[in-house]
């Protein structure tokens, strides 16, 4: 199975409501697909969210960064050398986690799909299902109590709430949140890097002291302030996951060795994909240190390759992979079923990804 085109296109997905956090305001997904066609016919799909304030990769970063780099780098390849075509888009260009990561999901599908197994099989087989959070945005109080209704209503039990957009604000963001989703829905909360050290440790302690029973927290301080994750995971009461500052397995493992965090989020898009995500997982087994997946704000191919991973490992106790039903439609035929909460991996070989819906995406010429 060689590799003869590589395509590129883009796709729309209004969301149900914007979705705001500390770092950015936004009402739909807008992603850059990638097709990965080979000589017996078969194609390999992947997704990249442009994500700058996160990732740093914007739609023509992301689609400058294949276009040049890893397609020239990639034509004729044999899917089957699959282990030095993996290291190839790793290598062939710095940084550009997302680019890197569309594609390795793509060359994923294709070897799941010459061998005719589906990759969470392939990656470990741990389970068929796992059940996501849903994520609340940052709002007034009122409404984000009304959006937390709405969520247990729909079945959700667990909510990631948004936060640090104004620290005095959160703590009644959060009394308004559980009084409106009531005392046994779980409440883990997302400060999207909103806070310093010490400002952190007396909200979060604040919060619990309050009776609001958050899970964790996530991300409470900058990316690259790893002494402060730990400082804020040293004297909170609240335990730390960390989210932007694990960028690839020697952040992780860095931050396991520090014991700088309770928990570690894994995200395709930050990582550069399945091939390091394996690592970071690896990583965590050895430290005992348990992973949630998460996602950015992406529709259904890249999230159903982190379904995939989230399927075949066991570290991996936490999921936030509710991208899909925070849109208002999906465009995207076969993989995982999103089913509200309960999420169930697709059985067919690859991903399961069959195409998407026609007129919903837009092929870009290079």
């Amino acid at each position: 199975m060689k590799i003869t085109e590589i395509r590129l296109g883009k796709i729309s997905v209004p969301l149900r409501v914007p979705f705001k956090t500390a770092l950015r305001s936004v009402d739909s997904v807008e992603d850059v697909i990638v097709e990965v066609h080979t000589d017996t016919g078969a194609i390999g799909y992947g997704e990249a969210p442009p994500t700058g304030a996160i990732t740093g990769d914007t739609t023509g970063a992301i689609i400058g960064a294949i276009k040049d780099h890893i397609a020239k780098s990639l034509m004729g390849r044999d899917v089957d050398d699959f282990e030095d075509v993996l290291q190839t888009v790793q290598s062939c260009v710095v940084k550009n986690t997302s680019a890197k990561a569309a594609v390795d999901m793509a060359l994923w599908d294709l070897y799941g799909q010459l061998y005719h197994v589906p990759v969470y099989k392939l990656l470990g087989g741990a389970r068929k299902s796992i059940v996501t959070d849903i994520t609340i945005s940052v709002n007034s109080p009122e409404e984000m109590a009304r959006d937390a209704k709405d969520a247990v209503r729909r079945g959700y039990d667990c909510l990631k709430v948004k936060v640090g957009v104004n620290p005095a604000l959160d703590v009644e963001r959060l009394l308004a949140v559980r009084q409106a989703a009531g005392k046994d829905v779980c409440i883990r909360i997302d400060a999207n890097q909103a806070w310093q050290p010490k400002e952190a440790v007396r909200i979060l302690n604040q919060m619990q002291e309050q009776g609001l029973q958050i899970e964790f927290v996530e991300q409470p301080v900058r990316a690259h302030d790893f002494e402060g994750l730990k400082y804020v995971t040293q004297h909170s009461y609240v335990p730390v996951l960390a989210d932007e500052s694990v960028f690839s397995p020697e952040d992780a493992v860095k931050i396991m060795e520090m014991r700088a965090a309770d928990l570690i989020n894994i995200k395709l898009m930050k990582c550069g994909g399945l091939y390091n995500a394996l690592k970071i997982a690896a990583a965590a087994e050895i430290y005992g240190v348990e992973c949630m997946i998460g996602c950015m704000l992406e529709a259904k191919i890249s999230v159903n390759a982190a379904v995939e991973l989230a399927c075949a490992k066991k570290i991996i106790t936490r999921i936030d992979l509710d991208g899909p039903v925070l849109c208002k439609e999906d465009p995207i035929i076969g993989g995982a079923v999103f089913d509200e909460k309960i999420i169930t991996v697709s059985e067919a070989p690859g991903l399961g990804i069959q195409g998407i819906e026609s007129g919903k995406l837009t092929y870009i010429d290079f």
